[in-house]
């Protein structure tokens, strides 16, 4: 391929993370690696902002997994699992429509996973790469949470609110702090957006921004304004909320 590739490297430990870094260099040296995440939230939030071809994700990392990150991916870039665990899950994806390595990596195998995906790009050139989240489900795997997050503390002045999640209407990310709005008011929280996306239950709470997560069940309408552009209203709300395009498939007419 003359087109140069992009890429993303998410590991929370950092020395099989320089390894496979190294290895790149050898099994792969034209491919241009945008962001190195060392969590599973950094690895989403960099790609939303990179948009990376190719993403190297580890399996087990703190807060999403590599699976979670993969499946919100869903089919936007080809990925490669790097795990430590040979579990007769990832056999599967030997077949080719996803690769796995394993660690500690061997540069043999790490070259055949480059050429597998190197191939699929040049075959795909006009088409999405394989849907991740369906092939996931097929193969029965499921990331293992924790329970969701039902209570927030935020500092107003002198107090201390405790706000209920399912009472909030959107989260929405504010320089160094994130918004939370509900329907009494709003309050300012440390929390970073990101690493509230791994305590809000998916099914309830969806990202629709790369700084907006709003509670589905308060969504009114989704607004077209032009091809690239959506936003959404809110039930009993003035606001309009900006959809990107990563995320305006949620809103498909049945």
């Amino acid at each position: 391929m003359n087109e140069t590739v992009t890429a993303l490297v998410a590991d929370d430990e950092e020395a099989p993370r320089e390894q496979l870094l190294l290895a790149l260099q050898t099994a792969w040296p034209e491919l241009r690696i945008l962001a190195r995440a060392v969590n599973g939230a950094d690895a989403w939030d960099a790609w939303l902002e990179h948009e990376p071809q190719v993403c190297f994700l580890d399996v087990r990392m703190p807060g999403l997994s590599g699976i979670e990150v993969a499946q919100r991916i869903a089919g936007r870039a080809h990925v490669v699992f790097v795990t430590a665990h040979g579990d007769h899950a990832l056999d599967a994806f030997n077949t080719g429509a996803v690769d796995y390595v394993l660690k500690p990596v061997d540069g043999a195998r790490l070259a055949q996973a480059v050429r597998r995906v190197r191939a699929r790009l040049m075959a795909n050139a006009n088409q999405a790469p394989p849907d991740l989240a369906r092939l996931l489900q097929q193969l029965g795997v499921q990331a293992r949470r924790p329970a969701p997050l039902e209570v927030i503390q935020a500092g107003v002045g002198r107090e201390v609110r405790l706000i209920r999640v399912e009472e909030v209407l959107y989260f929405e990310s504010d320089t160094r702090y994130t918004r939370v709005v509900h329907a009494d008011g709003d309050a300012l929280i440390r929390t970073p957006l990101k690493e509230l996306l791994t305590q809000l239950d998916p099914e309830r709470f969806w990202q629709i921004h790369r700084s907006v997560v709003v509670n589905q069940r308060c969504i009114a309408s989704a607004l077209r304004i032009d091809e690239g552009s959506m936003v959404i209203t809110l039930r009993g709300r003035d606001e309009r909320l900006p959809v990107s395009r990563h995320f305006q498939g949620l809103f498909r007419a049945q």
